[in-house]
C-alpha cells in the first residue's frame, strides 16, 4: 500500500492512498493550523474503530444476527510529553437489534482482535487495548434498551 499527503498551505494537507479517496488533514489554530481537517492521531483512532467494525459486522451478518444499528467507539489516552503517543485505548462495541446473541458478539470481537484486524494487532503490541460490548434490544443504539454488557480480555 502507498499513501501520500499533499500540502495545501500552512498545516493543511489532503491525504490519499491506493483506494483513491481523499481525506483532509489539519491542525489546531494554536499551533498554526486552520482547523480544517482530521488530526493524524484522530485518523489512527478512526482507523482502529473502522478496522474492527468491518470485521465484527461482517461476522455478525454471517452469523445471521439481526443488527439494526452498530457503533464502535474508541477512547484513547495520550502521553503528556512529545511525541504524545497513545498510552492505552478502550474499544466499545454498541450493537442494537432483535435477539442479538451475546456469544455471537463476543466471538466476533475475539476474531477481529485475534485474527482479522491489522490495526488492532499492531496497536495491541504496544499499548493495552480494553474491549467492551453493549447489546441493545431495539432499532437504534441511542434509544434502544440496554440488555447486556460485558468486557473481554
Amino acid at each position: 500500500m502507498r499513501a501520500k499527503v499533499d500540502w495545501k498551505g500552512r498545516l493543511s494537507f489532503t491525504g490519499t492512498a491506493d483506494s483513491g479517496f481523499d481525506v483532509p488533514l489539519g491542525s489546531n489554530p494554536e499551533v498554526g493550523g486552520d482547523n480544517d481537517g482530521f488530526r493524524p492521531m484522530e485518523l489512527m483512532a478512526i482507523s482502529l474503530a473502522g478496522c474492527t467494525a468491518m470485521d465484527v459486522i461482517s461476522i455478525l451478518e454471517k452469523k445471521r444476527q439481526q443488527v439494526t444499528d452498530f457503533q464502535v467507539r474508541v477512547d484513547t489516552v495520550r502521553s503528556d510529553q512529545h511525541p504524545k503517543v497513545f498510552t492505552s485505548a478502550n474499544i466499545e462495541y454498541h450493537i442494537a437489534g432483535q435477539d442479538i446473541a451475546e456469544n455471537a458478539v463476543t466471538r466476533a470481537i475475539e476474531l477481529s482482535a485475534d485474527t482479522y484486524c491489522p490495526a488492532q494487532a499492531m496497536l495491541g503490541k504496544i499499548i493495552p487495548l480494553g474491549l467492551k460490548y453493549f447489546i441493545y434490544e431495539g432499532d437504534q443504539v441511542g434509544s434502544a434498551q440496554l440488555v447486556r454488557e460485558g468486557q473481554l480480555g
